[in-house]
């Protein structure tokens, strides 16, 4: 089994793809859309891309390539992230003037950050800041990263658990060029789904209404200008039902009255931990 990340090795992405999926071949991208497009032209099986953050909220470029996507959503996995910063093996953190880390990190770490004066420098992913490290043997510079990546690059732990808050978790999605509909066994479903809307009033409104009829839970809802252009917009979904349950179908055929192209991206159980 091949299984696609954004980032190098250590990353955080890394670490959730190997929770999932033991054993399988692990491959680095260097882009979100790169990992993504492997895996729908069938170069690899899988792909494992966080969405939102619960302390930084949503990954904004992987919100953006949903819409667009031919891939299927078929699960989702919460990983507790706990960033270290990492220096050279003979650095303190008395010495230390920056940090570079992915956006999303230093986001996560901005107490830290202005506790200790440090300049935040965003990178491309966390695990690569410490390829930068080595790369600079700078003493003054550290990278966010993760314990995993500590030992790959055989880097300093200055200190550790330095996120904002002890409950930082990462939601991943993971996604597959075919939709493997699970059976309803009346576990909790997360269903999620594109759809546009006409500029016109309430379209929005009524467009949700079903949902709000038949008894079912919204649970996220993102929206996004459609074609560039200011005068209509595209909705990202999720919501707790299942296709086979009545409720879902009354839900659906109430949306195409008020929608159009409506994309259905996955069925897929709930982790406990979301609760």
């Amino acid at each position: 089994m091949k299984v696609t990340y954004q980032g190098v090795a250590g990353a955080y992405s890394h670490i959730a793809a190997k929770s999932i999926f033991p054993n399988a071949q692990y491959i680095s991208c260097e882009t979100f859309e790169q990992a993504m497009q492997q895996v729908q032209n069938h170069s690899a099986d899988y792909t494992v891309i966080p969405v939102e953050n619960s302390t930084a909220g949503r990954v904004a470029d992987v919100h953006f390539l949903l819409p667009d996507t031919n891939l299927f959503i078929i699960g989702e996995y919460f990983l507790r992230v706990e960033h270290q910063l990492l220096g050279l093996p003979d650095s303190s953190l008395e010495e230390i003037k920056s940090a570079s880390s992915h956006p999303q990190a230093l986001s996560q770490c901005s107490t830290f950050l202005k506790q200790h004066n440090l300049t935040p420098i965003a990178r491309i992913d966390t695990a690569k800041s410490c390829q930068d490290i080595i790369a600079l043997q700078d003493k003054s510079k550290a990278a966010i990263a993760s314990s995993l990546a500590a030992d790959i690059y055989g880097l300093k732990i200055l200190a550790s658990n330095i996120e904002n808050t002890k409950n930082n978790t990462t939601r991943f999605l993971i996604m597959g060029s075919s939709s493997a509909m699970p059976q309803d066994d009346n576990s909790l479903f997360i269903t999620s789904c594109i759809f546009n809307v006409k500029s016109i009033p309430a379209a929005l409104y009524k467009a949700l209404g079903g949902f709000a009829t038949n008894g079912i839970n919204l649970i996220k809802l993102e929206s996004y200008l459609l074609n560039g252009q200011f005068t209509s917009a595209r909705f990202y979904v999720e919501f707790e039902s299942h296709p086979q349950r009545q409720a879902f179908k009354n839900a659906m055929e109430e949306l195409n009255f008020f929608a159009q192209d409506i994309h259905i991206l996955g069925t897929y159980k709930a982790m406990r931990q979301r609760y």
